[in-house]
């Protein structure tokens, strides 16, 4: 999303500034409106992608984890907050980490508040992030939103570590099969092609299996070059498309409707948006504004444009269930608890237990498709394998039987 960098009126008229990613300059301004703040200026700062901090680069999620852990120790012992950064500045192992904490605690030791700070450094310091500090400084219990947060982040990478560990074995075997394809195809079938033209054998006599495997080598060999600029021009224009927001849409849409992997994704984003609602629930951020945030951090922007509809409508007095139901996207499971939670007041604690089960149904339908997935491979691998050897082994029968007959024809 584009960067922008504002200017506005704090309640007792001060002029505070900052940058944040917004969808439309529109939206932005509807966004402090919405808080009762005036806007001074918005300026665009970048259209696309993220703002660099500096070119600090971005900083693992599990070292983002333990830097939460031990500053919410520390806050919590009362030590302040820019002896904290100097500290955690000074014992982290990532360089990235410790320039980005650094310049974070030099800023707050200038005036700014921690939240602020934080903010010049998107690329790792998410929206999600920077609402929990800054909900955790208003409320006065930054100890406990950096301790949610932690909790947060170790969830989060521990969901991805799953889905990684899953697609791992499958991936190998795929990348194993497809060398072993190209190495037959562009050097074991040339080979045996040779033989059968050397010991007589006309091309026109050969299976139609043996036909198709000697034509593919002849590309392989012939125009791998071509096979190859092709390819890398597809996966260009593929992130070129996927670039823009209807290509985004479009790939989006795909990852829900394929077969098998659809219904993990979408496992896996309605546990991200469990997750990281009811945390943010949890510390105190208002409904409008985790909405919001929790639209950024799903991972698929057709629930994305879901979870800001349902925003929309809730400005308008609408129950949060109701417009999530219409969307479609979200199951009359959630839907239920969503509802039984905002009527009894414990709507964070809902979103906490359903963000439970959802993990926990992610981890058992990776681990039944793993276990369905090892033999499908290895029986297609075979097949493959067994394809190239009775496509070459049959010119060899067929010279058999010729040569019971009295040899070749001249």
């Amino acid at each position: 999303m584009p960067i922008y960098s504002y200017t506005y009126k704090d309640p007792n008229g001060t002029l505070q500034k900052g940058t944040t990613e917004a969808e439309t300059e529109e939206k932005l301004r509807a966004r402090f409106e919405e808080q009762g703040l005036e806007v001074v200026e918005v300026t665009m700062i970048k259209k696309r992608g993220t703002l660099r901090s500096r070119g600090y680069g971005k900083v693992k999620l599990i070292k983002l984890s333990v830097f939460c852990r031990q500053f919410s120790t520390m806050v919590d012992a009362g030590v302040s907050l820019v002896r904290c950064l100097d500290v955690l500045s000074r014992q982290t192992e990532d360089p990235k980490l410790k320039k980005i904490l650094l310049d974070v605690g030099e800023r707050v030791e200038g005036g700014e508040s921690l939240s602020r700070a934080m903010q010049r450094h998107p690329r790792t310091f998410s929206n999600l992030f920077i609402g929990l500090i800054r909900a955790g400084e208003v409320g006065g219990v930054l100890e406990e939103s950096l301790q949610r947060l932690s909790q947060f982040l170790e969830k989060d990478v521990e969901l991805r570590r799953k889905v990684k560990a899953a697609l791992t074995y499958p991936t190998l075997v795929i990348v194993a099969a497809a060398a072993i394809v190209i190495f037959l195809v562009s050097y074991i079938v040339p080979e045996f092609a040779k033989l059968f033209v050397d010991i007589g054998l006309k091309e026109t006599d050969f299976p139609e299996m043996t036909k198709f495997l000697i034509n593919l080598s002849h590309n392989f060999k012939n125009n791998w070059h071509i096979i190859i600029i092709v390819t890398i021009a597809i996966v260009i224009a593929w992130k070129l498309f996927v670039g823009t927001r209807f290509g985004r849409r479009v790939a989006d849409r795909i990852k829900l409707i394929i077969p098998v992997f659809g219904k993990l994704h979408h496992k896996v984003c309605m546990a991200r948006f469990s997750r990281t609602m009811g945390t943010l629930l949890t510390s105190g951020v208002p409904i409008l504004q985790a909405m919001e945030t929790v639209a950024g951090t799903v991972g698929n922007s057709i629930m994305a444009d879901a979870v800001l509809d349902a925003r929309a409508r809730i400005r308008e007095g609408d129950r949060i269930g109701d417009p999530l139901e219409a969307s479609k996207m979200f199951p009359p499971m959630v839907v239920h608890m969503i509802g039984v939670g905002e009527e009894s007041g414990s709507l964070d604690f809902m979103l906490q237990k359903i963000a439970d089960f959802y993990e926990s149904e992610v981890e058992a339908t990776l681990q039944s498709l793993t276990a369905a997935l090892e033999p499908i491979l290895i029986v297609l691998l075979g097949a493959v394998v067994l394809f190239i050897v009775l496509a070459m082994f049959a010119p060899l029968l067929k010279v058999i039987e010729q040569l019971s007959q009295g040899g070749f024809e001249n």
